[in-house]
């Protein structure tokens, strides 16, 4: 009863899993009391006392009190910072495996750094992951003096680290790596067929950096570990085929614009070209065996051309004989097929089922084609760069340099942009980067903003939030949201805004949702005589410095999503030098959004760019009810607006339709994460299994146990020729290879199971039949025998393996190897979900009631033309949302008050 009054508590303070920060701030006191003992040590007797610190069992109370006073000291020795009270507090909970919400620009680097430190003096080894390759360095070498005045090992990994520079940089007590390269590194190791061979190290304690981000955002992204090199080209005739096909006619797309379906007259469409194509196809076959046929004969003639002269007059003898006595036969044979032809009609072209067996790579072209001509964006999805498709990642609007689509998809984008296709292949492992984080016996973590998603963490991870007030009051004004009838009224009115604001010389910031937005934005700024500069996907190279000057005053720094993240925007620019003062007069930080986002954190996260460290800021997001957020998630039907001259709305009803759209798309991505998790967690628990018997095999003599008792002749027989080392080696070699062999045959037969599992629901209703259900009955059944298959495999094998002194001859023996791996990230699910699809019947059974009564509008108020196209033509209905029926009353109420 206790923790359910709680969490309704923490509910209604809107700070779900907050924690009592009480106690570490007493902890904190007692920190700023020991301060002064340490001051007058000089460097080697800091280093040496944080060294006499040192345990194999973690830092108890006292010793964390003087261990945290030796870190600010060093902190301000090696930095020129002191650390407030405030990072004291936040290093203090994520030494308890807290996640820690500190504002922007509140010193969370540095906070961190003191909190892996004491994980590593307690005797923990420390991996920091950070979001992307230049973090993990900048922040490792930035925090370097503190952790060599306290004695402590550091090191970063990126993306070109080789595996020897890896392999050393694991061995640090604290590690900086990017969250994807140690997933790879974890899924590279998990092939190796020497343990020498390994890179990684046991898990044992993960500090997260933009933990909201990692641990929320791309928690259900798999990376990917892939061999086999192989070619997913389309064939061009599909690719111009799904050309054709128009919208609404051969094809419709759902009302999320998550999935696109061929019509009955589009499959007709397609299965009459394919079909002519396949007729085009055989008669080129038939005419090329005829010729063949043809030249075959001919050889033959030749041939018989130089046999004996008396056979050949015999030969023509009986020839001459056999046409006077068939002359007659002949005759009627050609009478029967002048008739035959006569009466038989022209032969009907060949009919082509799409949704035939035989057909089904077909099908599965043309789906992929489709969705990726009518569903992908250019710009907005991905790049096309230096000849290569590149993915935009949703949450950062930054390239996903390592994503990928699953590769028929990716294969289809590359061909719809006609670029060379990339090398693709089967999956040999994956892993979520829930279930890498998962794997740490401690987490604990920062971020701007983790109160949002408290209860995703309590949820997914079981770490609460601990909340870290400012070191100075946040000053930002956030002023409310400006919602317009269409993305049109919305862009003019954004445009003039922002061309009022620079006119006074303020600094501004615009956060825009995609690269092609970012850059229609820029054109319209160009024609309005509004000098700016744009960070998007294209020039991310230029990031960090771009915006560490968008503080100065008379910037405008148009920018994609959360670009940025990582980098203080300070006012007057990086070294402050640039009229500071002018931008503090002028108000600070000008930050604007062109658009809600999906996640109310996301818009928190662009308005946390202002007001740091108690600077002035403002922030003001424009939205229209054409925005994807609305027509995506929003129960419109019905709405009824009152616009001004502009295509302003100001009705309660409107602006509580979009803040409902939101809450719906943070509730949508929640169950998204929810499902995902659910899919995955049966695979990561046979994958355990796998990996334990794996381990075994490697580090033990189980594979020469077991095929000694499978093969008892061949194995002495072998142990007699080449010795028992070689035998052994043999036996773990073979072994691998099979478990590794079906376990990438059991992620293909999961992969298409999950992708076709919706199709059992639907079999025998949403009720009866749950998708997650029946994919784990399948899924068990799959793993069921497989690593006694596995073992079956090796035997055979070993029966007939080419050993001989030097060893196994792995070619000559067939044993299932990739020769080629490359590592990626996939989008999970790109064709959708069940969540989506629920989201879907939903919104379609909820549809709201009317924002006002017919008879109150007049023609010359409203038209329906006037609506974005996805709202018109919309039905009544009483089941209105409870929050948008309480203001719709208020509005009521508020009329009647004003006709009293």
């Amino acid at each position: 009863m206790a923790l359910k009054i709680a969490s309704r508590f923490r509910r209604l303070l809107q700070r779900p899993g907050s924690i009592d920060l009480g106690p570490y701030e007493r902890l904190t006191q007692l920190v700023g009391e020991a301060e002064e003992s340490v001051q007058s040590l000089t460097d080697e007797e800091l280093t040496e006392a944080a060294t006499e610190l040192r345990t194999t069992g973690g830092l108890h109370e006292d010793e964390q009190i003087e261990f945290l006073a030796l870190a600010r000291e060093a902190g301000k020795r090696a930095l020129g910072e002191r650390a407030f009270d405030g990072q004291v507090v936040g290093a203090l909970a994520m030494l308890q495996g807290r996640v820690v919400e500190m504002g922007t620009g509140e010193g969370k680097t540095l906070a961190g750094a003191i909190a892996a430190a004491g994980y590593a003096i307690g005797g923990r080894r420390v991996h920091v992951l950070a979001v992307n390759d230049y973090l993990a360095k900048r922040d490792a070498e930035w925090m370097g003096p503190v952790y060599e005045l306290l004695g402590v090992t550091v090191s970063h990994v990126g993306q070109a680290s080789t595996p020897e520079e890896r392999r050393e940089a694991y061995q640090a007590e604290v590690c900086y790596v990017p969250v994807n390269e140690i997933g790879f590194d974890v899924l590279r190791d998990r092939l190796v067929t020497k343990v020498d061979d390994r890179v990684a190290v046991e898990a044992d304690v993960a500090l997260v950096d933009e933990a909201d981000s990692v641990l929320i955002d791309e928690a259900r992204v798999p990376m990917v570990l892939a061999g086999a090199t192989r070619s997913e080209a389309l064939d061009d005739d599909v690719v111009q085929l799904v050309r054709t096909l128009r919208a609404g006619v051969d094809y419709e797309i759902d009302g999320d614009g998550r999935t696109v379906a061929l019509t009955d007259r589009g499959t007709d469409k397609v299965e009459k070209a394919l079909g002519a194509r396949a007729e085009e196809a055989a008669a080129e076959e038939a005419a090329a065996e005829e010729a063949a046929a043809e030249e075959a004969a001919a050889e033959e003639a030749a041939t018989d051309s130089t046999t004996d002269e008396a056979e050949t007059v015999d030969a023509a003898g009986e020839a001459e004989a056999g046409e006077t006595e068939g002359s007659g036969a002949d005759a009627s044979g050609a009478d029967q097929s002048e008739t035959d032809d006569a009466e038989v009609e022209e032969p009907a072209p060949r009919e082509f089922n799409l949704y035939a067996d035989e057909n089904l790579d077909r099908l599965t072209q043309i789906n992929v084609a489709l969705h990726a001509e009518v569903l992908l964006r250019r710009d907005v999805d991905y790049l096309v760069r230096d000849g290569k498709v590149s993915l935009i990642n949703n949450n950062r609007g930054r390239v996903a340099k390592l994503q990928r689509w699953p590769d028929g998809l990716q294969a289809a984008v590359e061909a719809k942009e006609a670029v060379p296709v990339s090398d693709s292949g089967e999956v040999l492992d994956s892993i979520t980067v829930q279930a890498l984080v998962k794997r740490y016996k401690t987490l604990c973590g920062m971020t701007g903003t983790a109160v949002v998603v408290g209860e995703s963490l309590q949820e997914f991870y079981d770490v609460d939030v601990a909340v870290v007030p400012p070191n100075k009051p946040n000053i930002r004004k956030d002023d409310p949201d400006r919602l317009y009838l269409t993305v049109e009224q919305k862009n003019e009115a954004l445009v003039k805004h922002i061309g009022v604001v620079h006119e006074s010389g303020r600094p501004i910031l615009i956060g825009t949702h995609s690269v092609e937005e970012s850059e229609q934005l820029s054109d319209k700024l160009e024609a309005a005589g509004i000098e700016h500069v744009v960070l998007n996907a294209k020039n991310d190279a230029e990031e960090a410095a771009i915006i560490a000057e968008a503080g100065v005053p008379g910037t405008v720094t148009v920018s994609t999503q959360m670009a940025g993240r990582g980098t203080d925007i300070r006012l007057g620019g990086k070294d402050e030098s640039h009229d500071k003062e002018k931008a503090i007069e002028l108000g600070g930080l000008y930050v604007i959004g062109t658009g809600l986002h999906a996640s109310r954190r996301l818009d928190d996260q662009l308005r946390g760019r202002a007001g740091r460290q108690g600077d002035p800021g403002e922030t003001l997001f424009f939205a229209s009810l054409g925005d994807e957020l609305v027509t995506r998630y929003s129960v419109s039907s019905g709405l009824r607006p009152h616009p001004d001259e502009t295509g302003r709305l100001t009705d309660r009803k409107s602006i509580g339709m979009l803040e409902h759209a939101q809450r719906v798309a943070d509730g949508a991505n929640a169950e998204l994460h929810r499902t995902t998790w659910q899919y995955n967690r049966l695979t990561g628990q046979q994958r355990a299994i796998l990996l334990e018997t794996r381990e075994k095999v490697l580090t033990e003599d189980l594979a020469a146990t077991e095929l000694a008792e499978r093969a008892k002749e061949r194995y002495d027989e072998l142990v007699d020729e080449v010795g028992e080392d070689v035998v052994k080696a043999a036996a773990r070699r073979i072994a691998l290879g099979h478990l590794d062999r079906r376990w990438t045959d059991h992620l293909a037969y999961l992969a298409d199971l999950r992708e076709g599992i919706h199709l059992r629901s639907l079999a025998g209703g949403i009720v009866h039949l749950k998708p997650i259900d029946e994919f784990n009955k399948s899924a068990i059944a799959s793993f069921d025998t497989l690593i006694e298959d596995a073992w079956k495999d090796a035997a055979e094998t070993f029966a007939t393996a080419e050993i001989t002194s030097e060893g196994l001859d792995e070619e000559a023996s067939g044993i299932p190897r990739p020769t080629a791996t490359w590592t990626y990230l996939v989008n999970d699910n790109p064709f959708g979900t069940e969540a989506d699809r629920i989201l879907g019947r939903l919104r379609n059974a909820i549809k709201p009631e009317s924002a006002a009564e017919p008879d109150e509008i007049l023609d010359e108020e409203f038209d329906q033309d006037d609506l974005p196209e996805e709202l018109r033509d919309a039905d009544d209905d009483e089941d209105l949302p409870e929050e948008l029926r309480d203001a719709d009353d208020e509005d009521d109420e508020e009329k009647s008050d004003k006709k009293d």
